[in-house]
């Protein structure tokens, strides 16, 4: 009997396999992105030795398969490896979509000269040795290593950005996808960013990128801290530097754990504290700064959908160099006659007045998702909170009182769409909204500079790139703004009838109270931006670009409501309420090429700015406080004209060569006169020796030159009170020109991990040479810093 049952057995097993087993699986590899076909895609049947590959047109098959449930691995160069449950019943059919977009999981870029947010326009990016190089610096020292990139000093702890001429409202900040609301009007006011918190860092030159903000007029600064790896792990980084000039150093650590899901969580905070800084010949009393920072990024990255927290915070206090703090007009003439410093102390890390304190937290929340072959949404959310201390030297009860104290609070809603699904063409539209309020507190005993307003901000913008051919990319975008400025100013009423506002602007006064009048300006500005420009691949080295771009900015409350003593610049500010929206057209080119053996770029621009906006030396007014000399904003036709070029020569496998050159002319149209704070003509020249078998040794010597700046406004007629006549006041004449050297070396050791520890030693102004920079604001009362020897630590673990 059991004989039979298991020839039974046997016979129905046989008649099953006869049934099931001749099945076929057809299947089609797509993209989720946007539907084409992928080939070369390796197509396994989990726990049996069978494998295909799709083909040209993304599809593949096995044949002879049973009824039943597989799990199939799909894998592919480009893409993530994917499990696919599949149910063959009979022949079936399954479509299976790839995630082919590498850059939402995993893929950590290389920061090179590449650009990435531009395809016509002029940008450069920041290298990560560069960067480890510049940890204790500051954002605008970090970026001077880019051609057509130059700062404004207000000695060398507050420094600001300039690109090709042009700085403040007209440089959009982006950190980590937020724009910067920090109070960028000022000439003294520094970024409040921690240039350790992100690891990418480029700057677009110029509109290009109406994405960020059509007000752009100078060019866009985007700080992105590298994407989180899609894997299970935790990592991090600690580097110190230690300064000799300046007797302090910073040291900055983060730490990232990720997880194979997609979620991550990253932590990262800085710490800086120096002294008086030295000149070579002195000390420069009262110039210490102490630092904060901390940052908390989490998040969860899919292809599908992504979301992410952030939030920052950093805090700076500086001290104001005690010798540019002067009391009246001859003290400005004699501080300028002297050239050295009425004031040498001893050497302290106290900072007292005149000081800046300065706070800024930023928070935000963002969500992503992608739709199958349309492209990707996204939304978000961020808050900014920004206060400023400014302390002047003052006497009685008020001696620890802040002489300005703003309050400058922001929110910010984005969302765009991007559709991508289109091979070769992408496009992006968005929306954006934003209301600020500025609170001047009145309990600071002087006339408040900048008043309370309120800001409301609403942006459209679309934009879009289509790939012609192999060699040619077309892009093209515009945007509108509307902004409203809603304020409550007082002004003198000696003032108001001086500036002829009682003719212009009766219907303001809200109420009369005898020697001051409570006004309520409230401004409209509508402005329009449009870039258009190619991007032509001569051969894989050689590259064209070419980017027109129209920009309006409307003005920022400092250039309309300025009226007053501004205490840290030691002058009186006159903003104007007639002033109106820039326009700028700029033209702009570069001719690359980028081989292994040597490269260049080649990139010239000539930018019209009409209603260009410029703060400049009128005059002096006396106050109770004594004589300050008078800076007012004017607009009138400007035109930038200049050009950045490179050049790169890699001699042999150790010795490479760099140089680099950057030329800026401006000019009023209307005067013929010279632009005020143009940055003088620099040539940088380096030589770098490299052997990977010592270590990763590298020592490299830098040589800058920076020219004089021949053309400059003329000075003005001053009266002097203790000279009782008036005298030329020698305030814009640029000092001479100068040379620095500079010498970095650096190697890698091993300690745990393969080259985790980095010893890094660098020398800026290696001659301590004398020098006054035309673009630093206390040239007139001393010389730059002498030299300054850094040693640098950098673990990785």
């Amino acid at each position: 009997m059991k004989y039979y049952l298991y020839v039974f057995a046997i016979f129905c097993s046989s008649v099953i396999y006869a049934q099931d087993c001749n099945s076929i699986l057809l299947g089609e590899i797509v993209d989720f992105h946007d539907n084409s076909p992928l080939s070369d895609a390796t197509i396994t049947i989990t726990g049996k030795n069978i494998s295909t590959v799709s083909k040209e047109n993304g599809k593949f098959n096995f044949k002879n398969l049973c009824d039943g449930v597989l799990e199939l691995e799909i894998s592919h160069p480009e893409c993530t490896t994917k499990f696919v449950v599949v149910t063959v019943n009979g022949d079936t059919y399954s479509e299976i979509r790839l995630e082919h977009h590498l850059e939402e999981l995993e893929e950590v870029k290389v920061v090179g000269n590449v650009p990435k947010n531009t395809n016509s326009g002029q940008e450069n990016a920041l290298s990560q040795k560069d960067l480890e190089r510049n940890s204790g610096n500051s954002l605008g020292d970090a970026l001077k290593k880019i051609s057509g990139v130059s700062t404004l000093n207000t000695g060398g702890n507050i420094v600001k950005p300039v690109i090709q001429g042009l700085n403040g409202s007209r440089i959009l900040i982006l950190n980590n996808n937020v724009r910067m609301q920090d109070m960028e009007w000022g000439e003294e006011h520094a970024p409040n960013v921690d240039v350790n918190a992100n690891q990418n860092i480029s700057v677009i030159k110029g509109a290009a990128a109406i994405e960020y903000g059509g007000d752009a007029i100078g060019g866009v600064i985007v700080l992105e801290p590298l994407p989180v790896i899609r894997t299970d792990s935790l990592f991090g980084k600690t580097q110190l530097n230690l300064f000799s000039n300046g007797r302090g150093g910073n040291i900055t650590s983060s730490i990232t754990k990720s997880f194979d899901s997609g979620l991550y969580i990253k932590a990262q905070g800085s710490y800086k504290r120096l002294g008086d800084l030295e000149a070579p010949d002195y000390l420069l009393s009262n110039t210490g700064i102490k630092e904060s920072g901390f940052s908390l990024n989490i998040g969860k990255r899919d292809f599908v959908q992504g979301w992410e927290g952030y939030y920052s915070y950093f805090n700076s206090e500086i001290g104001i160099l005690r010798a540019s703090h002067i009391g009246n007009i001859d003290d400005l003439i004699l501080s300028i006659n002297n050239q050295t410093p009425s004031i040498v102390n001893d050497f302290t890390y106290n900072i007292v007045q005149p000081n800046q304190e300065v706070t800024h937290h930023l928070a935000k929340l963002n969500y992503y998702r992608r739709f199958e072959g349309f492209g990707k949404w996204t939304v978000q959310y961020d808050f900014q909170k920004n206060r400023r201390y400014e302390y002047d030297i003052r006497v009685g009860d008020d001696v620890d009182k802040a002489s300005l104290d703003l309050q400058l609070t922001t929110h910010s809603v984005l969302s765009n769409l991007k559709f991508d699904a289109k091979q070769g063409l992408d496009i992006k539209a968005g929306v954006m909204g934003r209301f600020q309020s500025n609170f001047a507190n009145p309990d600071t005993g002087v006339r408040r500079l900048i008043p309370d307003y309120d800001k409301y901000d609403f942006g459209l913008f679309a934009i879009g790139s289509y790939e012609l051919n192999t060699d040619w990319t077309l892009d093209a975008g515009a945007r509108y703004d509307f902004s409203r400025i809603d304020a409550k100013k007082f002004y003198r009423e000696s003032r108001w009838e001086e500036r002829g506002y009682n003719i212009d602007f009766a219907d303001i006064v809200l109420e009369d109270l005898g020697t001051q009048l409570l006004t309520n300006p409230v401004f409209d500005y509508h402005n329009f931006s449009g870039t258009a420009g190619f991007h032509y691949e001569i051969n894989d080295k050689d590259h064209l670009r070419f980017n027109y771009a129209f920009s309006q900015r409307a003005p920022n409350p400092s250039e309309l409501f300025s009226d007053g003593l501004h205490h840290s610049a030691a002058r009186i500010e006159l903003g104007d309420l007639r002033i109106k929206s820039e326009a700028s057209s700029k033209l702009s080119a570069s001719l690359e090429r980028n081989t292994s053996k040597w490269g260049y770029t080649l990139a010239p621009y000539l930018n019209s700015i009409n209603d260009f906006i410029l703060l400049e030396p009128t005059g002096v007014e006396f106050t109770i406080r004594g004589a300050f000399p008078v800076w007012s904003y004017r607009q009138t036709n400007a035109v930038l004209l200049g050009v950045d070029a490179s050049v790169y020569n890699n001699w042999s496998s150790h010795i490479r060569t760099d140089h680099k050159f950057a030329w800026v002319k401006g000019t009023d149209k209307e005067t013929d006169i010279p632009l005020i704070n143009i940055p003088a003509a620099n040539f940088t020249n380096s030589i770098t020796y490299t052997n990977p078998k010592w270590n990763n040794f590298l020592v490299s010597l830098e040589s800058q030159y920076v020219f004089e700046q021949t053309r400059y406004p003329l000075n003005i007629e001053v009266f002097s009170p203790q000279q009782q006549e008036n005298v030329i006041l020698d305030i814009n004449t640029p000092p001479d020109a100068y040379h620095l050297l500079s010498l970095n070396t650096e190697a890698s050791f091993t300690l745990k991990n393969t080259n985790d520890l980095t010893v890094g030693l660098s020398a800026a102004n290696l001659l301590n040479t004398k020098y006054r920079d035309y673009l630093n604001r206390q040239r007139y009362f001393v010389d730059d810093m002498g030299r300054n020897i850094s040693l640098r630590l950098i673990f990785n673990y």
